[in-house]
């Protein structure tokens, strides 16, 4: 039995899940996908022109994007001119499920009293685990394209070691980097050695970061402030994969003209390219 859909935003992810849905013969009517070439001369997809239009009365199941917003304010639309605000898609929500990744713990209260379902796909481990795969070798591909030395060999620092850390550094020490992670917990630390990397701690960084070649944080706070930027040397690359507002100082990056890959949403790459900002 077919069933209706609205799907709203979204990356080269989204596309494709368009497409498989409507070959198993249900309709969706989409917003915010307007320049994509791919779902169009379909009879079983609907290109609306306004929110409410593509929130039809009879569908149950609205479907964001992954992330869903990166500032909390406008839903992620690369494939939109279109400015979309998440407070603009909630009010059209009234008893139905809003399915997307990401979201951010703000868009939960502007929801709370009005009979409506969020279910956040990234919170499920297996379907996180993939997405940090597809940054780590994202992240890696940047790293390639933008210093003169091959990676075996380069002194490697990662900030943070959670999912994307662990699997980086993983991924790192397999082309022969000299990797060192840093983390705050004294767990992870321990983790980090258990793994054979070496281990030095986010507060008590000043004293080694003259000696890396690339270095990339992964953690949503400031990390690399002014004063430890002044540290680094002059050829380092710095990639930051942290959400807004990152995790490096971007003023004092500018200031000592060093290069810094600001990557965010890696795993679309394929779709647009990654929201990426070269200093």
């Amino acid at each position: 039995m077919s069933k209706n859909f609205a799907i709203i935003g979204g990356d080269l992810r989204i596309i494709k899940l368009v497409k498989m849905l409507v070959e198993d013969g249900n309709i969706v009517y989409t917003y915010g996908l307007e320049k994509t070439d791919e779902l169009k001369n379909n009879p079983n997809i609907y290109f609306c022109e306004s929110l409410n239009k593509a929130i039809q009365k009879d569908l149950q199941v609205v479907i964001g994007p992954i992330p869903f917003s990166s500032d909390g304010i406008s839903i992620n639309a690369p494939f939109s001119e279109r400015k979309i605000e998440v407070k603009e898609l909630i009010q059209n929500l009234n008893t139905k499920t809003l399915i997307a990744g990401s979201i951010l713990p703000d868009i939960y209260g502007m929801a709370k009293g009005k009979s409506i379902e969020i279910i956040d796909i990234m919170k499920r481990e297996e379907l996180a685990v993939l997405n940090t795969i597809s940054t780590a070798e994202g992240t890696i591909e940047i790293a390639i394209a933008n210093t003169n030395k091959i990676i075996q060999g380069s002194n490697v620092l990662i900030l943070g070691f959670g999912r994307i850390g662990k699997v980086l550094a993983k991924k790192m020490e397999a082309l022969s980097a000299k990797v060192t992670c840093s983390a705050r917990k004294d767990e992870d630390l321990a983790w980090i050695k258990a793994y054979g990397y070496r281990a030095t701690n986010i507060n008590f960084l000043e004293e080694y970061l003259s000696e890396f070649d690339i270095i990339i944080n992964t953690v949503p706070h400031l990390i690399l402030n002014k004063e430890r930027i002044q540290y680094l040397k002059e050829e380092c690359l710095l990639i930051d994969l942290a959400s807004n507002p990152g995790g490096i100082d971007k003023k004092s990056v500018e200031d000592r003209n060093l290069k810094l890959i600001w990557a965010l949403g890696i795993p679309r790459k394929n779709s647009t390219s990654y929201n990426s900002r070269i200093y």
